[in-house]
């Protein structure tokens, strides 16, 4: 049996979440744009009812929610929608930090090849953004920043009050990778001037396959290209046959994450917590990356100086966790995330993810503290 401890990667569907969505996979089965009988009108009401879910979780208009088929697209439709609509004007300017998910550098990067002019702002040791910085780069020509809510590393929820503000004074449009940070830390769409928002339903305890991007109005009216052209499902922004089923399941998923997100999140950081603080006192050289206080509540990105991370986890075959280094074009190469906040590359290989959420115990992480140093003294015994 295995001890899932990698929610950052993607969550369990809950069974909650799952009893919603069997029903439109069978009986009720209709396409939501025929309109003209009971069913497809049952479907569309189904689809109307997930948005008002999602919307109702960030304090959204449901008129504002676009649904997609995850945070990756969504994004997609964010930078290269906006870009599109700005191919001919003076505005080329593109920020964002060198921390962000690749389903934001890779479409900056390409961007950036297009021709407009893609920037990186600083960020500090605990991976928060340089405000200063980001203020210094704010200039006429930006059109874009893309600011991702919380870090899925190191967690780390930057202060998007304050990037919202300068952003605002700016001129320019403001993009959210919320991906990681929706139902987890408060994000309220009324009182952020950020004018659009990405989230993926696996993130959120719901299925893969969903997601949605959160706009405002102003926006539909020329300021966003969509990236398909089909039915004009979703205001034209993104056409195709609703996936009833999933947008159902997102749309639960939000419901719950409103009802029981802040009480989950206590209770995950508590647990946290416990097991930093037991791992620190068992291996006094353990580090913890990510800011102190401004992190994800499941979040633990853990670095053992000294030690090969991805031989630690070869010994822990009971746990799924997360390596700090991703294989990048076939050659292990460290997290850009952690080199970015500073570690040295040995630190990075040295690094790994716990990540926390519904369905982990108490008990799951006490078994894994001690697991965790049992390891590390073998392999420290081994290499003498």
């Amino acid at each position: 049996m295995t001890t899932y401890l990698d929610d950052h990667a993607t969550t369990p569907c809950d069974p909650r979440v799952v009893e919603a969505m069997l029903p439109h996979f069978t009986g009720q089965f209709a396409n939501p744009s025929s309109t003209s009988h009971l069913p497809g009108r049952r479907a569309a009401d189904a689809v109307e009812q997930a948005r008002e879910q999602v919307a109702a979780l960030l304090s959204a208009p449901p008129a504002d929610v676009v649904f997609t088929a995850g945070a990756t697209e969504s994004n997609n439709l964010a930078l290269y929608g906006v870009a599109r609509a700005a191919a001919h004007g003076s505005r080329r300017r593109i920020i964002t930090l060198p921390t962000e998910h690749k389903a934001v550098l890779e479409p900056c990067r390409d961007l950036g090849e297009q021709g407009f002019e893609v920037v990186y702002a600083p960020v500090d040791r605990d991976g928060l953004v340089v405000l200063d910085a980001l203020e210094e780069l704010l200039t006429p020509e930006t059109l874009l920043v893309s600011i991702q809510a919380a870090n899925s590393e190191i967690g780390t929820v930057q202060p998007l009050d304050e990037v919202a503000g300068r952003v605002r004074a700016a001129g320019a449009l403001l993009h959210c990778d919320a991906t990681q940070a929706v139902g987890r830390v408060p994000l309220d769409w009324r009182a952020l001037p950020i004018d659009l928002l990405s989230l993926s339903g696996h993130k959120l305890y719901g299925p893969k396959g969903s997601g949605a991007l959160l706009m405002r109005r102003a926006l539909r009216r020329g300021g966003l290209v969509p990236l398909m052209r089909g039915g004009g499902q979703e205001g034209g922004l993104r056409p195709g046959t609703h996936n009833v089923p999933a947008i159902v399941g997102l749309g639960v998923a939000a419901e719950l994450m409103r009802q029981e997100g802040l009480e989950e999140a206590a209770r995950v950081r508590a647990m946290r917590d416990r097991f930093e603080q037991a791992l620190r006192t068992r291996l006094p050289g353990a580090r913890i990356n990510g800011h102190p206080l401004r992190r994800l509540p499941g979040n633990s990105s853990v670095t053992l100086p000294g030690m090969e991370a991805d031989a630690l986890l070869l010994n822990l075959p009971g746990y799924a966790l997360s390596l700090g280094s991703a294989c990048n074009s076939g050659a292990l190469e460290p997290s850009y995330v952690l080199t970015a906040i500073g570690l040295s590359r040995e630190d990075a290989d040295a690094t790994f993810r716990v990540g926390l959420g519904r369905f982990t115990q108490q008990e799951d992480l006490d078994h894994l503290t001690e697991d965790v140093v049992t390891a590390h003294d073998r392999l420290r015994t081994l290499a003498l």
